[in-house]
């Protein structure tokens, strides 16, 4: 008992290294919290706090991970990528203009797929070859926006 109070800080690490094996059979993340507030404890101890404030901060740091850090990052964990799938993939891409676009109609080509297309503003009329923005997708119809362009 002794030697742990002589080498305190070795002790502090000795703790987080444990902790930090047995979370890798338990993958809940709350090992991993414990260990990170051995490692305060031990960084206090390489400060020469008093045993108690070691303690405590491995404490308050080990409570604050729990609580703070851990729900994100098992939030993170737990939910998967975000997958656009349909036309709705398509919002927010640049297309083509293959066919005149004005308030009656005309094609857009995106995504390799040829699309029936109107301007997102009625007034507006696009011509072949510009390309736009789709801002958004009403039944097959997709509603976009000329981007503008630099003269040269």
């Amino acid at each position: 008992m002794e030697w742990f109070r002589d080498h305190l800080w070795e002790t502090w690490t000795g703790i987080a290294i444990l902790l930090g094996v047995a979370e890798l059979f338990s993958l809940d993340l709350v090992l991993l919290m414990l260990a990170t507030g051995a490692l305060v404890g031990m960084i206090a101890s390489v400060a020469g706090l008093d045993l108690w404030l070691q303690v405590l901060a491995a404490a308050v740091a080990s409570v604050a991970a729990l609580g703070v850090l851990r729900p994100n990052v098992v939030k993170r964990l737990h939910s998967g990528p975000e997958l656009v799938l349909g036309h709705d993939a398509l919002v927010g891409r640049q297309a083509l203009v293959i066919e005149e676009i004005s308030s009656q109609g005309g094609q857009i080509k995106v995504g390799g797929e040829v699309w029936t297309a109107r301007p997102y503003d009625e007034d507006q009329v696009i011509p072949v070859g510009a390309k736009v923005d789709v801002f958004q997708i009403k039944g097959a119809t997709a509603l976009v926006h000329r981007i503008p362009e630099l003269d040269a």
